[in-house]
């Protein structure tokens, strides 16, 4: 009777084991739910690794032509008229893709840069026409530079960031103007008369100056 016993305690104890066993043993990480990130196995994990690949893509390929920096690499040489008229006029810098670039790059030295890319990502904005496509161009504007989060933030007063949250409610290809207007103002009372000042502005007119000539 009593190695009976002994062998039942044992049955128990090996089954308490392969029960608790069962429990507490992760599944496949190759089986992982939807839900799941590199921080648990389970399927309520909702931290922000858990975001998308795609939604990564998206966000890169967005940042890539937003930012410009393939048309400033790969823009024309400005005529000596084209320096100019960037002298004469902020508009007319504005209207400009290389104008754009060279004030863009005096911005970078002043470190804020993210007003020229927050200007462009909104007159991307603009030119779009499709819904799905307006209102997640606006979600991404408003992480990279609205959110008191992003270090791209760019300095807007209460009031326009009031009437952008109510605007993201439902997103528009205007979602952003009172914004877009404030920043560009901005610009141009503050660093346009600096970069018409700059050594760089100078030398770029003294440049193609020399070169008008020769064309």
């Amino acid at each position: 009777m009593g190695s009976q016993r002994m062998e039942m305690r044992k049955r128990q104890t090996t089954g308490q084991q392969d029960a608790a066993g069962t429990v507490q043993t992760p599944p496949d990480p190759g089986n992982r739910g939807p839900n799941a990130c590199c921080f648990c196995w389970c399927c309520c994990c909702s931290c922000s690794w858990n975001e998308d690949g795609n939604e990564r893509n998206r966000r890169s390929s967005y940042e890539t032509k937003t930012d410009g920096a393939t048309d400033c690499n790969q823009r024309p040489t400005p005529s000596a008229e084209d320096v100019l008229s960037w002298g004469q006029s902020f508009d007319k810098l504005m209207k400009c893709p290389a104008g754009r670039c060279a004030f863009r790059e005096f911005l970078r030295t002043e470190f804020s840069e993210e007003n020229m890319l927050f200007w462009q990502a909104c007159e991307d904005l603009r030119a779009d026409s499709a819904k799905a496509a307006v209102e997640e161009k606006a979600r991404l504007i408003y992480e990279d530079y609205i959110s008191i989060l992003s270090p791209k933030e760019v300095s807007l007063d209460s009031r326009v960031r009031e009437v952008i949250n109510r605007n993201m409610v439902e997103p528009s290809v205007h979602t952003f103007d009172d914004a877009q207007l404030q920043i560009y103002t901005l610009m141009q009372r503050d660093s346009y008369p600096r970069f018409i000042s700059s050594t760089a502005y100078k030398a770029l007119l003294n440049t193609v100056s020399e070169q008008a000539p020769e064309s």
